[in-house]
Parts: structure tokens; sequence; C-alpha cells
């Protein structure tokens, strides 16, 4: 991590080894900004104030080195960011003005994203911080882990079973809720597929009854304009001087005929006359039959205008103004299906009642199963942390889970009661601490002050080593209000705690420090500032001078230099085993 311009550093880079690494130094050295600086990382507030004085920003730079499959990783890709060398980078910017920029990977992103990124990577313990397992639904999450199989395997089940009973639900209640505009629309359907049966329509009906109707329309003119075309074709019995056409071919015919031996072209056009002869004949013949058929009839005609009307009003309830007959009967044809869906829709009503009730009383008993799981768990999880506690210079305090159920009319029938549930089951789970006998159990938010709340969260955190996926611990203060054997022990736990995750300690007790796999001294230039040499990592020659000046403030005393030399010598030797 390199931070730059933020509070008394001015530039800086902290490299956090695997394992326990514990950050001291004098105080007012800059230590607080460590801890400030991962909190900027993590997407915590933005305070200008941070902000160096005679700079512009403050820039803190992370790089991150996470395990194949990490949910961080996802997360981060889904966000358009890039791996560098199978590593994450990310930085936040604050401004001398207060504003705040977050990259990750490359990639500009609200600084929201850092503080969800930061669920999954770090879990922050100091006594102004908010605590990832002071929330319930954390605590219940690694009540789960601790838990196992137990409650894992009951819980994969329940959740099983609550999906599918939410999908029966979901719909059964938007049938139900429903019912009304289902019901006018079956009423509507019926209408309207009752019209379209009484009507009995075909398809292209509409466009010969349209044709018809013109004819008949304007038969008297049809007939006319046929006879006289019959008259000029093949002549008029009333007017035999009058030419007709038949007539004047069959002379250009016979003008041909007499002289077309003598030129083939000639011939050629006799007999193309002699065609139009016979085509006129023909012509004639039919306009003679067209006129003879054509009668006007009023009655028919009106049949087909009412037909006609009819299938106009069909046109335009279901097909459209240019719709045609054949959407009409598509539209029948769908709304048949819909309405026979919609008329099952009562005995489908009734189905997922029964399905619904079914899935209730099986997700009841998974309930009660995981339930059952949680409170064994919870029980080994309290004699465990109560003993570590005792460790840790509070020797009567004594931890437990709450594990409660909210009564609701609505929700489950778990043993005699009826209780809320959702995707995690029915129980809601609180940790509780009674700090001393006598002391009513409280949530470990309000039953503890500020020193012992981080020893209790130590305590946690080791129980739950290897439960908990967060790969890196942050204690700050963790050793305030104590001394001596609880010290070590501290430290002690700190060290088994960071053999399943990555410790980072920041502490003013040579006790803690000691036991560290990492030592970082911060230390300040005459300016009053920390440079880029001001954060390093100490050789043991180093970590004995740092040790001799916690516990003597001399570093060259003897006395100081011989007491460092036994702690690190009694902390490095359970390890040697």
């Amino acid at each position: 991590m390199r931070i730059r311009d933020l509070g008394v550093i001015d530039d800086a880079v902290v490299e956090l080894a695997p394992g326990f690494t514990a950050v001291t130094g004098e105080t007012g050295a800059g230590k607080t900004m460590v801890v400030t600086s991962l909190g900027l990382l993590l997407g915590g507030r933005a305070d200008p104030a941070l902000v160096r004085n005679g700079s512009d920003r403050a820039v803190v730079e992370g790089r991150l080195s996470l395990p194949e499959g990490s949910p961080v990783v996802a997360r981060a890709l889904e966000a358009g960011a890039e791996l560098d060398d199978g590593e994450l980078l990310i930085s936040r910017t604050v401004s001398a003005e207060g504003r705040s920029r977050a990259h990750v990977g490359g990639r500009a992103v609200p600084v929201g994203l850092l503080a969800e990124l930061g669920e999954d990577l770090v879990a922050v313990h100091g006594q102004t911080d908010q605590q990832r397992l002071l929330r319930p639904s954390r605590q219940r999450g690694a009540l789960d882990r601790y838990a196992g199989e137990a409650v894992a395997e009951p819980l994969v089940r329940y959740r099983e079973v609550y999906r599918r009973l939410r999908e029966v639900s979901a719909t059964l209640e938007e049938l139900t809720t429903r019912a009304r505009e289902r019901a006018q629309e079956a009423d509507l359907l019926r209408f309207g597929l009752d019209e379209v049966a009484a009507a009995e329509p075909v398809a292209g009906e509409d466009v010969e009854l349209s044709a018809e109707a013109e004819r008949l329309g304007h038969a008297d003119a049809l007939s006319s304009a046929a006879t006289l075309a019959h008259a000029a074709l093949a002549g008029d019995p009333a007017d035999p001087d009058a030419v007709d056409a038949g007539t004047l071919v069959a002379q250009a015919r016979r003008a041909l005929d007499s002289v077309r031996h003598h030129d083939e072209r000639l011939a050629a056009l006799a007999d193309r006359l002699n065609e139009v002869g016979y085509l006129l004949a023909d012509v004639a013949g039919d306009l003679a039959g067209y006129a003879d058929d054509l009668d006007a009839d009023p009655v028919r005609l009106a049949a087909v205008e009412d037909r006609r009307a009819v299938l106009g009003q069909l046109l335009r309830k279901y097909a459209g103004a240019e719709g045609t007959l054949a959407e009409v009967l598509e539209w029948a044809g769908a709304g048949s299906l819909r309405l026979a869906e919609l008329d099952g829709d009562d005995e489908r009503i009734d189905e997922l009642g029964a399905q619904e009730t079914e899935l209730r009383a099986e997700l009841a008993e998974l309930a009660a199963e995981v339930s059952a799981a949680r409170h064994g768990a919870a029980d080994r999880f309290a004699a465990a942390v109560s003993a570590e506690l005792a460790e840790l210079a509070m020797p009567h305090a004594r931890v437990s889970f709450a594990i409660t159920q909210v009564d609701d009319p609505s929700g489950l029938e778990v043993g005699e009661r009826t209780v809320a549930y959702g995707a995690h089951g029915v129980d809601e789970v609180e940790v509780l601490l009674a700090p001393h006998p006598g002391a009513q159990p409280r949530p470990i938010a309000k039953g503890a002050s500020g020193g012992e709340l981080s020893r209790v969260m130590l305590a946690v955190e080791v129980v739950f080593a290897g439960a908990d996926p967060v790969p890196t611990y942050l204690f700050d203060e963790v050793d305030a209000g104590v001394g001596g054997k609880a010290a070590v022990e501290i430290g002690r736990r700190l060290a088994k705690l960071a053999e399943s995750a990555q410790v980072v300690v920041v502490t003013h007790l040579p006790q803690v420090a000691a036991f560290a796999d990492r030592h970082l001294v911060v230390e300040k230039t005459n300016d009053g500032t920390v440079t880029r040499s001001g954060v390093k990592a100490l050789t043991d020659e180093e970590r004995v001078r740092e040790l001799s000046r916690m516990l003597a403030g001399l570093e060259d005393s003897e006395l100081g230099r011989a007491h460092a030399e036994e702690l690190l010598a009694a902390a490095r030797a359970p390890r040697s085993r």
C-alpha cells in the first residue's frame, strides 16, 4: 500500500506480508494513518482534513493478491477492471476541496464499489470502526459457517423449497388478485367469439361480396353496355341496314382471299383477318350471354349489402380498418385458447393453493431443522469464545447467542408458533455479552467498552478462524486497557488467527508485537513528516531495539533489550514445536 500526502505522511509504502504484521511507532508518528489509509481503500468516508497541509490531494494505492475464484475478483472484473499479473490494483484520491475518486483495476468506479469489495476483503476491528460482525446478518452467516454441514445441508434444501414457494405464491397471488380482471376479459372474449361464430365468416368472402355488390349495383348500365357492344360486333336486329364489325371484317377477308395466292404476305394477313372474325364472333356470343344472364335483383343486392355490413363490423372489431377476414378468424382461434386458459384458472388456483400448503409444511420442517442446528452450534461457539475471553483479561465474561423468532400471522408454523421467515430461515441471530457476573447479557455492540469490544471481536475471530472467508483482519487498539499476561495472550491469539488469514495489528504493546511474523515501524523525520523510508520492516536486531523502546522507553537499555529478547523467544517458542 502506497500513501501520499495523507495526514503526517508525505510519501510512504506499507508492505503487508502474509501472516501476522505488527505496526508500531511513537505516539503521533502516523500509525493511525495506516488504518485510515486502509479505510479509504475500503470505501470509507473521505475527509478533506486528512489531506496533508500544502498538498492539493491525498492518494492511497493498494495492490491486492487474491486467490483464484475470489468473489472480489469476479465483482471487479464485472465492473470493467483489469488484473495486473494476476493482482488487483485499487486507489482512492481525496482532494483538499473534498472531492473523492476511486479506481479499481485501472477503471474509474463509484466509491460504493470499494465499500462493496471491502466487505469481502478486510475485517476492521477498532474502537471507532463499524464492525462487520456487529451486524446481525453477519453474525448469522458466521454462525452458519461455524456450524458447517449441520446447518449448510438443510439450509440448501430450505432455500430451494423457499424459492419454489415464492414462485407458487406469486403466481397464486396474481391469479387471485386479478380475478375480477380475468372475469371481465373472459366475458369480452365470449361475446366476441359468439359474434364471430354466429356470422360464420369464410376467408375471402368479403372480397367476393364486394365484387358482387359492385356488379348488382350497376346491372342496368352493364346490360346496356353489353347490348350495344354486341350490336356493334354482330349487328342490331332492329336496324338491318346498320354496319357491324363482323360484316366489315368478313368483307375485308373476302377481298384478300381472291388474291392471296399471288403474295404470301397478303395471304398471312388474310389468315389473321380470319382469326379476327372468329374472335369477334366469340366475343359477340359472350356479350349476348352476359346480357341475358345479367339481371338487376334488388333483393339479392340488399342481402349482399346486409352480409357485408355484418362482416364489416367483425373486421372493425377484430381485425382493424385494413384487416381481412383471415385475421378475424385468427383472432377467434387465439381467443378460444385464451378463454380456455382463463376458464381453467379457477382449477389452477385450487392446484396452486394445494402446492402452497405442501411447500409451507415442508419449509417449516426444514426451518426447524436449521434452527436446531444453529442452537447446537451456538452453544459450542459461546463456550469457545468465553474460554478465549478468560485468557484475554476478561475471565468472568460470558458470550451467548440470542436465536429468536418474530411472530407473524402469515408466517410458518414452527413448533407451536407462527413466525416470520425469509431466505435464511426463521431465526434472528445476535451475539450477546455479559462482561461480568450478574450483568444482563446484551448485544456485543452495547455490552462491551471500547477496549473490551476489540478483545471480544478478537476472541470471536479466533473461534471463527477458517469459517469466515474474509482474507485480512485489521485490529486497531485491540490491546487498549490491558497489559502483562493478558497482552501476551492477545499476541498469542493474533498469531493463531494469522495461521488461516492475514492479520494486521496497530499496537502499543511489545507483548503483542513480539508475536508478529513481520514488524513495521512508523518513524517521523525531523520536520515531523513520514517519508518513504519512514515505514520500514525491521530486522531481528531492529525488532529488539523497537521492543526495548516500547518496554522501557529506551532503545539501548540493557534491561530493556534483555526483556525484549526474552519476549521474542517466548513468542517464537510455541511455533517452533
